[in-house]
């Protein structure tokens, strides 16, 4: 029996509620895998530049995370005189509780450990996230600074831009799978992953989320020469640590999505766990794994594009290649009868 179920299997002992059990369980534990990403992201970006990473703060530097931690929590926070405060304040929290939402429908692992299954789980994902823009026009817009609503403004039309694309790639999956139901999609790959049929529609996915969460090198909202940090700018202490979480919440959510939608999810290649021994959870960990170390690989490799680069691309190069491949693959779905 997986370790997820004997757990679930002790609430259900105790008469604990489930999903009240998981809603506290999810923001603890992401907070604690966030922090573990920060310090690999630092190790490995150092062992990419031939340079030293964090190794003071506990043995190998273990505890930086902690220490980074305690001092944005501790630290004075700073809001701008001339700010509004109430939507300055409000910008942070709405980002952060947005990125916590999308958790509630994603299947972390086999056996239906998921707060709330849902038919059109693929359509709330991008509901929620598309509501996250708000937060940082509000973050920029409250801020009363040039640079902060200057950076607001690419942040918005960046992430606007590329979820066109996300959306049209996805839909290529979701043609083939016939189901919105995140669960019925990962099962649809039982025999093969979408990975193998799909695969220039990854390439396009990893991408655009590379751009959707403001990674190098599309990182242009955070431009030090150019915008000191963007939206962000005027935030500090336990306001940007909002921000700081929020972020990397997403880049992992975007990675499960990826895993979900192109690598099967919790299921091994070609439905043969060669590794017998190992439970199914342990494959969907690894996957995701595998995804984030590409992001950090990405961050350490590639320069910064310029902003007019970043929005040609959305538009003149991702935008028409995702339309030409949805309407290649539906002739194609067509012609075959493959509809379901």
């Amino acid at each position: 029996m997986s370790f997820t179920l004997k757990i679930l299997y002790l609430v259900d002992f105790y008469n604990i509620n489930k999903n009240m059990f998981i809603m506290i369980l999810i923001p603890l534990f992401f907070i604690f895998v966030i922090a573990i990403l920060t310090l690999l992201e630092r190790r490995l970006l150092a062992n990419f530049q031939r340079r030293v990473g964090p190794d003071k703060v506990g043995l190998f530097g273990i505890l930086q995370p902690i220490a980074d931690a305690l001092k944005l929590l501790f630290k004075e926070m700073v809001i701008p005189g001339i700010s509004n405060i109430i939507i300055f304040i409000s910008a942070p929290l709405l980002i952060f509780l947005l990125s916590l939402l999308n958790w509630s429908i994603i299947p972390f692992f086999y056996g239906g450990v998921i707060i709330a299954e849902i038919n059109l789980g693929f359509l709330f994902i991008f509901a929620i996230s598309s509501l996250g823009v708000y937060g940082i026009i509000m973050s920029g817009w409250a801020s009363n600074s040039k640079y902060a609503f200057l950076g607001a403004m690419r942040a918005a039309a960046q992430v606007i831009s590329y979820e066109v694309s996300i959306g049209i790639i996805l839909m290529i999956v979701l043609l083939y799978v016939g189901s919105f139901n995140l669960t019925k999609i990962v099962e649809s790959q039982y025999y093969i992953w979408n990975l193998f049929i799909c695969f220039p529609a990854f390439i396009l996915f990893f991408v655009s989320a590379l751009a959707e969460t403001n990674r190098v090198p599309f990182d242009l909202p955070e431009a030090e020469s150019e915008l000191v940090s963007g939206y962000n700018v005027e935030y500090s202490a336990f306001t940007f640590a909002l921000f700081f979480l929020a972020e990397y919440s997403n880049i992992i959510l975007m990675s499960f999505l990826i895993v979900l939608f192109f690598f099967g999810g919790w299921l091994p290649l070609f439905n043969i766990n060669i590794f017998f021994f190992l439970p199914k959870e342990f494959w969907i960990i690894l996957k995701v794994l595998f995804i984030l170390y590409l992001f950090i690989l990405v961050r350490g490799t590639l320069p910064r594009y310029r902003y007019d680069q970043l929005m040609a691309i959305g538009w003149k190069v991702f935008l028409p290649l995702s339309l030409s491949y949805l309407l290649v693959y539906i002739i194609f779905l067509y012609l075959f009868n493959i509809f379901i």
